[in-house]
């Protein structure tokens, strides 16, 4: 059997980039864990530190002699385990995110890279900005109002476990609500709505916001007023800047497109002298 009738070369011809992007992302995937391992050692030491600060919103306003319970025999040591872990990959994300960009970057045209990079870098920016809100915000407010709201007799002393799982989910929920602009552009830019379309539609966007912030938030109306009217104003914001992203007219890109040959110049130079004509 010759060269030219064994099929296994092409084969091997076409699977060979796919097995390289696959060692390439794997390559990624061990520096991003790499990365997050390396922070989390330098944590371990403050996990208890990062825990007392992160529970002072609430031990601001317990009642005097209360204070953080743990139920669990093992909570005193992997409730602040597992708050270093969280924090490890909060610092890590921009070079998670970078590692990322690095992996599809190759695969983008240049127009579509000078759209994408500022996306990244700013829905990173809003993510951290929402977790901060959350923190010096809505925290102070929420559990001022909840440990206030506790009815005579009832010495509030919450369990260290459990208000970690209320706090991340808080801290995500702002976060991901803050990217509601960067949402709002991509919606715009990819063509699925216009600028317009988005404003008529703002009564039915307030209402969204208040019934999200109610699925994402404890049940009580401060939380969910202060994720609702940020989540509104974002998409304001959104908006705004979408008018800048819109989709002009078809054009086409020289990344898409091969040069005309000499023929096809030629061809195209004589339209162009008849339609003078």
């Amino acid at each position: 059997m010759t060269q030219a009738d064994n099929p296994q070369p092409p084969e091997q011809e076409v699977e060979q980039p796919f097995v390289a992007h696959l060692i390439e992302l794997r390559d990624r995937l061990l520096r991003v864990v790499l990365a997050v391992i390396v922070i989390f050692l330098a944590l371990m030491p403050f996990a208890n530190w990062l825990f007392t600060r992160l529970a002072g919103p609430l031990t601001a306003h317990l009642p005097e002699g209360s204070s953080l319970i743990a139920i669990d025999v093992a909570s005193p040591f992997f409730t602040p385990f597992k708050l270093a872990m969280v924090v490890s990959i909060f610092i890590a994300m921009p070079y998670i995110l970078y590692q990322a960009w690095s992996f599809i970057a190759p695969g983008l045209y240049r127009h579509e890279k000078q759209r994408v990079l500022p996306l990244m870098v700013s829905s990173t920016f809003l993510f951290y900005l929402g977790a901060v809100f959350a923190y010096f915000v809505v925290f102070p407010l929420v559990f001022g109002f909840l440990t206030q709201a506790a009815p005579e007799g009832v010495e509030v002393m919450t369990d260290i476990s459990r208000y970690l799982d209320f706090v991340l989910t808080l801290f995500f929920a702002f976060g991901f609500a803050f990217e509601v602009p960067v949402a709002t552009v991509l919606l715009v830019w990819s063509g699925a709505v216009t600028p317009d379309a988005l404003r008529a539609k703002r009564p039915y966007i307030i209402v969204a916001a208040f019934v999200i912030g109610m699925l994402l938030t404890p049940p009580d109306i401060i939380s969910q007023t202060l994720l609702a009217v940020p989540m509104w104003l974002l998409f304001e914001i959104g908006v705004f800047m979408s008018e800048r992203f819109k989709p002009g007219p078809e054009r086409s890109h020289e990344e898409y497109e091969p040069p005309m040959s000499d023929e096809e110049m030629e061809k195209e130079l004589d339209r162009l002298e008849n339609d003078e004509k």
